[in-house]
């Protein structure tokens, strides 16, 4: 949907107000998902872990960029649940796929980080 800004830049005023919308989203989902709690505490081990073992620049931003996207797409998955919830609870054939849909892509992510951190630390140290 097309902002009142058109092309032009936000300002201050607007990206502050854009971080407060994130931060609320952020909060919101720490509250209500289980999934994304558990992704977060992984992100707190995994990150300054990725940090430490990556030898340079991109490695460290591939270790810890593939544990970011899998938060991000559990946000995403949470997001379109809730729209989806948002309409009723009854069940339908279309529901049921779009919800297993965004799993999987959480999923899909979740192997990715297995296979970058294998595929960076796996001939280090193997």
């Amino acid at each position: 949907m097309a902002d009142l800004y058109g092309h032009l830049p936000r300002g201050p005023a607007g990206v502050l107000r854009a971080a407060k919308w994130s931060l609320l989203g952020l909060r919101a989902a720490w509250l209500h998902e289980s999934s994304f709690r558990l992704e977060v505490c992984l992100f707190l081990l995994l990150g300054p872990l990725g940090a430490w073992l990556g030898q340079d620049g991109v490695e460290r931003a591939l270790l810890i960029g593939s544990c970011l996207l899998v938060m991000a797409m559990e946000l995403m998955n949470s997001s379109m649940e809730a729209v989806i919830d948002r309409f009723g609870n009854e069940h339908h054939a279309l529901v049921g796929r779009a919800k297993d849909m965004g799993s999987a892509a959480v999923f899909v992510l979740m192997m990715n980080v297995v296979l970058v951190w294998a595929l960076i630390l796996g001939p280090r140290y193997l």
